[in-house]
């Protein structure tokens, strides 16, 4: 090779090797040459995968806090609750704990929604209360249904789930109709439900947290039973949503309360169930249709 034709060749390459180091990395590709003539033509860049949600990416961590039966047959089945939605729950993909008892930190150290069925859930020792308010200063999620309301002090109580009972109190219609009317059709939670009719029972003596104040979802008009004298014909919220910040908390929790459940099987009530499941969803902050389809079970194989 002659001098001239060596001294053309280091010229080329010191301009490539130029090139080739300034142009910039494109950290999608990780191919610099790419970036400094402008791609391929008629490539597609490749981007970086988008980060899912935590809510998306883990399963929802679900704590049913059920206790001892009481009432009639078929009637406050606190215990049938926690073995019914235990399996309802763990086949729409949830991961379920539970118990009769008062839960300890170390069983709701990493839940996301706490369902409680349980009678005069608003009674708790100064522990129990420390332990709750820590759940819900990190944002855990709360989930009320019936006589878990009521308790002995409804101010307090009212503070946590947005509405709250006397224990003790007559303020109960007892067994009879409950006419729903939707009071936000627009909610996720009430998506493609109108009004109608179940039997159970409601309470009208309430107490309610003015500041958040509750949101409305149902209400029902009270019906005139010997229990519910004098209160007969007054509007009443049922079904609501509650969202605050606690004290010292790092975020805001959420409570979902369904003011039914006297009647066990209308757990089942295909106008109510998917309700309560958006609900739990919502409380625990993940997709209010998380739990709205059943998985396929681990570890099942094809065949009879």
């Amino acid at each position: 090779m002659t001098d001239r034709r060596i001294r053309r060749f280091l010229a080329l390459a010191v301009v490539t090797l130029a090139v080739s180091v300034a142009a910039p990395f494109d950290s999608s590709t990780g191919d610099s040459l790419r970036a400094a003539q402008g791609g391929i033509q008629g490539a597609q860049p490749i981007q970086p995968p988008s980060p899912l949600s935590t809510s998306a990416a883990k399963p929802m961590r679900v704590y049913i806090r059920g206790g001892l039966k009481t009432h009639a047959a078929g009637q406050h089945d606190y215990p049938q609750y926690l073995a019914d939605w235990s399996k309802v729950l763990t086949e729409r993909g949830a991961v379920v704990d539970g118990s009769l008892h008062f839960p300890t930190p170390a069983e709701i150290a990493n839940t996301d929604v706490m369902v409680m069925y349980k009678g005069d859930a608003g009674a708790m020792t100064a522990e129990e209360k420390a332990t709750l308010e820590a759940y819900l200063k990190r944002g855990g999620g709360l989930v009320s249904f019936h006589d878990t309301l009521c308790g002995p002090d409804p101010d307090y109580y009212s503070t946590i789930v947005g509405g709250a009972k006397k224990h003790g109190q007559v303020n109960y219609t007892l067994e009879a109709d409950i006419p729903y009317t939707i009071a936000d059709t627009t909610d996720p939670i009430m998506q493609g439900m109108s009004n109608f009719t179940i039997k159970d029972e409601a309470f009208f003596l309430m107490t309610w947290a003015k500041s958040p104040a509750i949101k409305v979802l149902a209400t029902a008009t009270m019906a005139a039973t010997p229990s519910a004298k004098g209160h007969e014909g007054e509007v009443v919220p049922q079904i609501w949503t509650y969202e605050r910040t606690i004290d010292g908390g790092q975020q805001p929790y959420r409570a979902f309360v369904w003011m039914q459940g006297h009647n066990y099987a209308n757990f089942a009530d295909p106008r109510i169930q998917p309700m309560l499941l958006r609900g739990i969803a919502w409380a625990g902050k993940h997709p209010v249709d998380a739990l709205m389809t059943v998985k396929p079970a681990r570890g099942r194989r094809g065949g009879a």
